[in-house]
């Protein structure tokens, strides 16, 4: 039970906010950011539009109700996850369709971003229902405003794909590549994608490991791509984890001579192209990445 000085504050809180004299319009769906681990993080507009909703699509409907049990918010949760979100958007259509007001949160950060949300959000959209974004946390941009990457914009990945030959390939195209990128990873996954990382990235490449954002263990780990296996043996894999790659270091010294190019063009057309950098690398000398990145630009130049 809170206190009325505690009600008094809120109140107070949310008319300093403006909250009284906004809209929250029927028959819309609200994508609603939350707290990505410190619970402190939720804003005040997301406790509105969730106390005011009619109905909240919820990815985990019990994490969801810890989170407005905390709140004191009793509005009635629906599961939209990623393997019924077609079969439930249905269901959220027949609603917005009554005038409903439907909220759609994720365990934790922003929807539709590497969590479910996406599909639901075309459907309500080619329905020509309105949708309106209640910006939250976000786990990738809360990792980037902390790991100081060069300003020249990034690439954000998410996830990488599970099974082993395809994660490698991704991996490869993308340090193949001189801007900065930024992925997801799961715990049981880390060291496996911190060791093929190693592997693949120029030795020099700075990484930014962080692990358990706004937690109370939260962690900024920096270091060059050649430590990241080390690092990743001593550490317990442990929370989820944001991967920041930075840009590519530049090289002045990378040329290639006619004679080289002619037998790595050849190479490479018989192995894929990051095998054939990688072998390329030993003989002639340049890293595995800037012959990696020169291959790239021949395939799109041809």
């Amino acid at each position: 039970m809170q206190s009325k000085s505690n009600q008094w504050s809120e109140q107070l809180l949310m008319q300093m906010a403006g909250l009284e004299s906004q809209t929250l319009p029927d028959s819309t769906l609200y994508v609603v950011g939350l707290p990505i681990g410190n619970a402190a993080d939720i804003t005040l507009r997301a406790l509105w539009v969730l106390a005011g909703a009619d109905i909240i699509a919820a990815e985990d409907t019990r994490e969801t109700k810890k989170l407005l049990e905390r709140f004191s918010i009793s509005v009635p949760t629906v599961s939209v996850r990623e393997h019924n979100e077609i079969a439930q958007s249905h269901m959220i259509i027949e609603r917005l369709q009554k005038g409903e007001k439907v909220a759609m949160v994720t365990d934790a950060g922003t929807p539709a971003v590497s969590d479910p949300g996406a599909r639901l959000v075309r459907e309500v959209i080619k329905h020509g229902f309105r949708v309106i974004p209640i910006p939250g946390a976000s786990a990738v941009i809360t990792a980037l405003s902390a790991a100081g990457l060069e300003p020249a914009g990034f690439h954000f990945v998410g996830f990488l794909p599970p099974q082993t030959k395809a994660r490698h390939e991704a991996l490869s195209s993308l340090v193949g590549q001189a801007d900065s990128f930024v992925l997801y990873e799961a715990p049981h996954r880390i060291k496996d994608v911190l060791s093929d990382l190693g592997e693949l990235a120029q030795p020099e490449r700075r990484i930014v490991v962080a692990r358990e954002l706004t937690k109370k263990f939260e962690t900024f780990s920096v270091m060059p791509a050649k430590e990241l296996c080390a690092w990743s043996q001593h550490h317990e894999p442990r929370g989820e984890y944001v991967i920041l790659v930075d840009v590519a270091p530049q090289s002045e010294t990378f040329q290639l001579n006619e004679k080289d190019k002619k037998w790595i063009r050849a190479l490479a057309s018989a192995m894929s192209a990051s095998k054939a950098a990688a072998t390329a690398a030993k003989i002639v000398g340049s890293t595995r990445d800037e012959i990696y990145r020169w291959l790239l630009s021949e395939k799109e130049n041809a």
